[in-house]
C-alpha cells in the first residue's frame, strides 16, 4: 500500500475513483479525496450492489444476499491504478476487490469470479492468455429512447449511408475522436492495438494485444468507459449494445484464447491441422458442449439475442473450423506457438470478467473431462440449425440444467445472476413496443 500512496503523491492526485465492476460491467464505487484515501484503511459498500438490475431495480428473489444489506470491505489493487485522462484535476482510478467481514472474497463479485476460475488453471501450472476484440458503434446523440439510432456526421459533414468494411476513409471521418481515444488509452496503459472499421455504419473495432486474462478484463472494463467519455467530448454517443440498429450487424467481443505453462509455452501447440494437440481439441470440445449453457453470461441482455442471426457476422451454433468466421469457434491460421481458438459468441455488451470466466470454465471442463469435439467444419455454419439459445428464458433454462458449469461459476453467483436477469426480462416484457402498436393496434 505504501507504494500506492507514494504513486498518488508523485502524481499529485487530488481525487481517487474507487471502482468495482458490477454485474453489467459498469463502474460502481466512490470518489474519495486523495488525502482521505491515503489515511483511511479500505472502503465499504453494501453487498446488495451486485444484485441490482440494469434499470436499478431489485430482483424478486434476493435470498442470495443478507437481508441486513451488510457492507463489504473493499481493498485496492495497485496494479490497476491509472490516471483519469479526461478529469479536470489530477485524478486516479483504482479497481478494488471485495471481501466480507471475515476477509473472504465476496462470491458475487465478477472480478472474484474470474480469479476463482483462473485459480483452476494456476493449480495445474497454467496461465490463460486472452486477446479481446471489441466492437462498438458511434451514433448521433440520442436523448429520446423511442427514436431509432443514426450514424453520426463525420468531418465531411455527412453520415455513412452504406456499409464500409475495413474502410480507411470511413475511419478518418472521426480522426479527432480516435486520436483522443488512443491518447487516453496510452495514459492509462491500455494495450489497444489495431483499429478497423467494421461492417456496420460507423461500427468500429479495437483489438487488444494478448496477455494475462485478469489484466485484459480490467483493461476492457476501463476501455469501455474511456470510449464513451471520449465520444461525449465530440458530441457523439458510443454504444456497446449488442444490436443497436435494426438493419445493421451486431457488435461482439471476440476472445482469442490460449493457455501457457509455467515456462511460457503454449500448451495447445505441438500438433498439426490434420492431427491437432489433444489438449487443444479437449478445450474446443468443452466450449462446444458447455457454451450453450453459458450463453446467459455471454449474451446478458434481451437485446443480446437480436445479434444471434444467420448471415449477420455472428455465430448461431458452436461449430468450429479453421479460419471460418461463420462458426462459433474459429481457429486462426498461425504458427504453432500461437495456436489459439477465437470464441466469437460473446456480445460487446457482456461483462468482460464474467465472459472470460465463462469461456475459460467451459474449456477447462473439456480438458478435465477429455472431451472430443466434432470434426472441423468446412463451408458455412449458417446452413446448419441453431445451436445457441435465442432468448434469456432459454439461456436460464440451459444454465439451470448444467450442474458442472454452475459448480465452477459458483452456485451463489449463478443464483444471483439469474435472479437479476429474470427481473430485467420481466421489466422488458412489460413494455409495449412500437411494432405492436403499428401492426396490432387496428389489425387484430
Amino acid at each position: 500500500m505504501q507504494e500506492l500512496f507514494e504513486w498518488i503523491k508523485e502524481q499529485r492526485i487530488t481525487e481517487v475513483e474507487c471502482l468495482i465492476p458490477d454485474m453489467t460491467g459498469n463502474a460502481r464505487g466512490k470518489i474519495v479525496p486523495a488525502s482521505k484515501f491515503c489515511t483511511e484503511s479500505g472502503m465499504r459498500l453494501p453487498e446488495g450492489i451486485f444484485v441490482t438490475t440494469v434499470t436499478g431495480d431489485w430482483p424478486d428473489d434476493i435470498s442470495t444476499i443478507d437481508p441486513a444489506e451488510i457492507d463489504m470491505v473493499l481493498k485496492p489493487d495497485f496494479s490497476t491504478a491509472r490516471l483519469v485522462p479526461w478529469a479536470s484535476e489530477p485524478t486516479a482510478l483504482i479497481i478494488h476487490d471485495c471481501y466480507d467481514q471475515r476477509g473472504e472474497p465476496v462470491s458475487l463479485s465478477p472480478r472474484n469470479l474470474l480469479k476463482r476460475i483462473l485459480k483452476l488453471y494456476s493449480d495445474r501450472g497454467w496461465e490463460p492468455i486472452i486477446a479481446p476484440e471489441l466492437e462498438f458503434y458511434l451514433v448521433k446523440s440520442n436523448t429520446d429512447p423511442d427514436y431509432p439510432l443514426e450514424p453520426p456526421v463525420g468531418r465531411s459533414g455527412r453520415a455513412e449511408t452504406a456499409r464500409q468494411s475495413y474502410s480507411i476513409d470511413a475511419v478518418n471521418e472521426f480522426d479527432p475522436l480516435f486520436e483522443d481515444i488512443y491518447d487516453y488509452c496510452d495514459m492509462q496503459e491500455l494495450s489497444v492495438d489495431t483499429l478497423i472499421h467494421e461492417s456496420g455504419a460507423a461500427q468500429m473495432e479495437f483489438n487488444f494485444q494478448h496477455g494475462n486474462a485478469m489484466s485484459l478484463a480490467d483493461q476492457v472494463f476501463v476501455f469501455k468507459r474511456t470510449v464513451r467519455e471520449a465520444a461525449l467530448r465530440h458530441n457523439i454517443f458510443a454504444t456497446f449494445m449488442a444490436k443497436p440498429m435494426q438493419h445493421e450487424p451486431g457488435s461482439a467481443m471476440h476472445m482469442h484464447i490460449s493457455v501457457n505453462d509455467q515456462d511460457g509455452n503454449n500448451i495447445f501447440a505441438g500438433g498439426s491441422r490434420e492431427l491437432p494437440n489433444p489438449r487443444f481439441l479437449n478445450f474446443i470440445a468443452g466450449m462446444q458442449k458447455y457454451m450453450p449453457a453459458a450463453m446467459l453470461f455471454l449474451a446478458p441482455n434481451v437485446n443480446s439475442y437480436r445479434r444471434i442471426a444467420r448471415e449477420e457476422s455472428a455465430p448461431i451454433n458452436m461449430q468450429w473450423g479453421y479460419d471460418n468466421r461463420t462458426a462459433g469457434l474459429r481457429v486462426p491460421i498461425c504458427d504453432q506457438k500461437n495456436t489459439r481458438v477465437e470464441n466469437r459468441v460473446a456480445g460487446a455488451d457482456t461483462n468482460p470478467y464474467i465472459a472470460f470466466a465463462a469461456a475459460l470454465a467451459c474449456g477447462y471442463l473439456g480438458i478435465k473431462q477429455k472431451l472430443t469435439p466434432t470434426a472441423p467444419l468446412e463451408g458455412t455454419a449458417y446452413d446448419l440449425p441453431f445451436g445457441l439459445p435465442r432468448s434469456p428464458e432459454q439461456s436460464v433454462a440451459l444454465l439451470k440444467q448444467c450442474p458442472e458449469l454452475v459448480e465452477l461459476m459458483g452456485e451463489r453467483f449463478v443464483d444471483a445472476y439469474i435472479a437479476v436477469k429474470e427481473k430485467e426480462y420481466e421489466t422488458f416484457f412489460a413494455v409495449i413496443s412500437s411494432w405492436e402498436r403499428e401492426h396490432l393496434l387496428l389489425n387484430v
